[in-house]
């Protein structure tokens, strides 16, 4: 490293050169005479290289042209810079030097400045130079107990130093004790110094610290006479005002007195840190900056210049010179948050405070910065306002409407209040996000529909509404199902699944429950709603009436020229008891147009006038339609059958009136139900079957072909238990034959073996299938290896169910239905 910093020193004084870039250094102010505080390479191949130091500012006598060296090092040419045999380094008295050096290299000239920090150090207190036998010279008219000196040694105070007069001050050669305190300062006698010109007084001063740590010095004060007066200043009182952006060495200003041969010095502040003042030209500069941010003191001094006659200095003459240091504008204020990016809910209150700007001014900490707010966007109401430092909420922020959800650009201008005044901006970003704040809602809905709906029947929508932006983004949805309604979760259309009934239930209510849809928000924080969509069912026409009895058997005694009521037809809907308007019509049967209705009632009329002929009785098998009446549609029938046997009358001498009778027949309906049955097996059932039998008749064939063999005789003779055990098993057979056809034979047996004809009715429903051949009945085989069986649907046998009255025939049919088939059997 040692090697490098000299070629890096020469790079920077030919950067300095160049660019006009000063370069510094720094050295402690411990350092003593002929110590070597800089060091430089010399690039120069071809010449030899000189150094030369052009000025000083401000002039001191430590560093000297005579001081700078060049000398060859490993070829290369080093320059060094010495402090010579005067040097006293003082950071009290001058903290900072600026020196101009020049390097000449055969036809190239350079030049560059160097700067010298002189670095206090606290460790090292100076009892040397000036304290070892300084004069102090005073006008014998100086103020009793004046300051006549100060001793410069620092951190004394820090390290509790002491500073005692050791010498011996005796009264009859002194006008009184000389004293010095902790400061250093060498106050006059109490009695004062008159008539004591021109004395000498020599003062031996102790200074002790720490842990037996001392060091001694002599002070001289010599007593001049009064001075002459021919040295005086124009104005005894003087005030300047400079800028705080002047650089060490600058010049203040220059003061001159009247006199000859005059010298001037600062008595006051002694030391003084930012001045200095030319002995010989009275030139006042800086010996250092002047930044009032670091160092407030250098506002106002008040120096205390003093003048005298270098031949004289008795005869002398102070200046009171005021020096006020106004501060430059030189740095905006520098601000904490530099940038602020923030978001904040719609539903923050008004007056929350987003952030509190902290801002300062490196130029004068002190002073008092003003903050301005200025809006970028978006155009409007203002959402934001700035309280002192405080940036808060000014209006109620609003996500709900479209394109309300925005980001408010704004920036914070702070001003200071120097000359010229400089501004910061603080940029502002605040993000507005949305709040689920509105729970949704759906108005509550009737539909009406018919009970006769198919599945998917739009019955109708219910609409939710959202408050919160984008609107109506929700979803729908039937809480704990339905079996008969179904509600589309994005639409909210309500669609049937299920048949109604109005004669079981007339009303319905479902409850659809309203979800808000917020894709870029937590599922937890959805909020619903809900609302009642009644469904009432529209009755339709599906049950046709229904006559109690469905058919009558009724015997009446006619008379010549006049009506009779045969009976009463009552029909009603038992699903719909409250049905109860009907119309009735006879739709056959009514020969010769004998019988008509008067409403319900069936009424024979005898158009016939003076005495009947002798006819038979006759019977009439009427068909009444009773259909439904009033506004139901469709409109559904049904018919009943009325059997009236007509009795012709008769003369009777007993009786002299006609009576009319209606007598009910006796007998009682027959139902008559055949069944026929069959079975058809799978296509696959068929095919396992065939294959099975074949193998079960090629096993039987080949055991029954053994036994022939061995056993042929036995097989033409059996013995009686093998004839008795297979007579048994052919029983068994048959039993089981007669079981599966129990049913039907029983029904067969009920039917009467002829039927009556009408001039023979005695009341009674015969069967008018009774004189057809019997069918045969199915025979199924018996087959007790392989007994399977299984349940397929197939179409069932037809059941007629035939009834026969007189001669008329009624037959129904019943649906399919599963049938139970034995896999084992066939049909033969």
């Amino acid at each position: 490293m040692v090697l490098f910093r000299p070629l890096a020193l020469l790079l920077a004084l030919v950067v300095a050169d160049r660019h006009c870039l000063p370069w510094s250094v720094s050295i402690s102010e411990r350092q003593g005479p002929g110590a070597v505080f800089q060091s430089l390479s010399l690039n120069c191949s071809s010449h030899v290289p000189t150094l030369k130091l052009l000025r000083v500012r401000p002039p001191t006598t430590f560093f000297d042209a005579l001081n700078l060296s060049v000398t060859t090092w490993q070829g290369t040419y080093m320059g060094k810079l010495t402090l010579n045999n005067t040097a006293r380094l003082d950071t009290l008295a001058v903290s900072h030097y600026e020196l101009q050096l020049q390097v000449t290299c055969g036809t190239l000239v350079m030049e560059g400045p160097l700067s010298v920090d002189v670095q206090r150090d606290p460790d090292h207190i100076q009892c040397a130079g000036r304290f070892i036998s300084p004069v102090i010279q005073v006008p014998e008219t100086v103020t009793p107990g004046a300051r006549l000196y100060t001793l410069l040694l620092p951190d004394l105070r820090l390290q509790g130093a002491q500073i005692n007069i050791t010498s011996a001050q005796d009264p009859p050669h002194f006008p009184g004790p000389f004293s010095i305190d902790g400061q250093g300062w060498l106050q006059a006698p109490a009695q004062g110094l008159s008539g004591q010109a021109p004395k000498t007084f020599r003062l031996h001063v102790l200074v002790t610290w720490g842990a037996g740590r001392s060091c001694g010095g002599t002070l001289t004060v010599r007593v001049l006479s009064a001075p002459s007066g021919r040295v005086s200043f124009p104005e005894r009182h003087r005030s300047i005002t400079i800028p705080e952006d002047l650089v060490p060495g600058s010049e203040v200003v220059q003061v001159q007195a009247r006199g000859l041969d005059v010298r001037y010095e600062i008595l006051s502040p002694a030391p003084c840190p930012f001045f200095s003042i030319g002995p010989a030209d009275g030139v006042i500069r800086t010996t250092g900056p002047l930044d009032l941010a670091l160092a407030p003191g250098a506002a106002v001094t008040v120096l205390q210049v003093k003048a005298f006659e270098r031949l004289q200095p008795w005869a002398s003459v102070q200046l009171e010179l005021t020096v006020n240091v106004t501060p430059v504008n030189r740095w905006p204020p520098r601000c904490h948050p530099a940038l602020l990016v923030t978001q904040v809910p719609e539903t923050v209150p008004v007056g929350t405070v987003l952030s509190t700007f902290t801002c300062a001014d490196r130029d004068s900490p002190a002073s008092t910065l003003d903050y301005q707010l200025r809006f970028h966007g978006p155009p409007g109401l203002p959402s934001l306002c700035l309280s002192g430092r405080a940036l808060k909420v000014n209006a109620t922020l609003d996500c709900d409407t479209p394109g309300a959800c925005f980001q408010l650009a704004a920036s914070v201008l702070v001003f200071d209040g120097g000359q010229p005044p400089m501004t910061t901006e603080v940029p502002v970003l605040v993000t507005v996000t949305p709040v689920n704040e509105f729970s949704p809602a759906c108005a509550p809905r009737v539909f009406r529909v018919r009970e006769d709906a198919g599945p998917r029947t739009l019955l109708g929508s219910v609409a939710g509404t959202d408050r919160d932006y984008p609107h109506d983004r929700v979803q729908y949805s039937s809480p704990g199902g339905s079996a008969t309604f179904a509600v589309d979760h994005l639409s909210g259309e309500v669609r049937l699944l299920g048949p109604l009934d109005y004669e079981q239930q007339r009303l319905h209510r479902l409850t659809v429950l309203v979800t808000d849809q917020r894709g870029d928000r937590d599922a937890a924080h959805r909020r619903s709603g809900s609302c009642t969509v009644t469904i009432e069912v529209e009755d339709v026409n599906d049950h046709a009436p229904e006559c109690e009895p469905p058919f009558q058997e009724l015997t009446i005694h006619t008379s010549p020229g006049r009506s009779s009521e045969v009976t009463k037809v009552s029909c009603r809907v038992p699903q719909e008891p409250q049905r109860l308007a009907f119309s009735y019509s006879i739709v056959g049967g009514n020969s010769q147009s004998r019988f008509s209705l008067r409403g319900a009632v069936l009424v024979h009329s005898d158009g016939a006038a003076g005495p009947p002929l002798l006819e038979q009785p006759r019977t009439y098998e009427l068909l009444i339609r009773a259909a439904d009446a009033g506004p139901s549609a469709p409109h559904l029938s049904t018919t009943a059958t009325v059997i009236v046997h007509v009795v012709p009358w008769r003369a009777s001498t007993a009786a002299t009136s006609t009576h009319r009778a209606t007598v009910p027949s006796a007998g009682t309906p027959l139902l008559v139900t055949d069944t026929e049955a069959f079975w058809q097996p799978e296509p696959w059932f068929v095919a396992a079957l065939t294959v099975t039998g074949a193998l079960l008749l090629w096993t039987l064939g080949w055991i029954l072909s053994g036994l022939l063999r061995g056993s042929a005789r036995g097989l033409q003779t059996p013995s009686k238990p093998a004839q008795a055990l297979r007579l048994s098993s052919i029983r068994g057979t048959e039993g089981s034959a007669e079981g599966s056809t129990e049913a039907p034979k029983t029904e067969t047996q009920q039917a009467p073996s002829s039927i009556m004809g009408l001039q023979h009715f005695d009341g009674r429903a015969q069967d008018a299938r009774e004189s057809l051949p019997p069918k045969p009945l199915p025979t199924w085989t018996h087959c007790p290896s392989f007994p399977r069986l299984s349940v397929s649907y197939h179409q069932a046998p037809t059941v007629r169910s035939t009834l026969s009255l007189n001669g008329v025939r009624s037959r129904s049919h019943s649906p399919s239905s599963p049938r139970l088939s034995n896999t084992c059997g066939a049909r033969k």
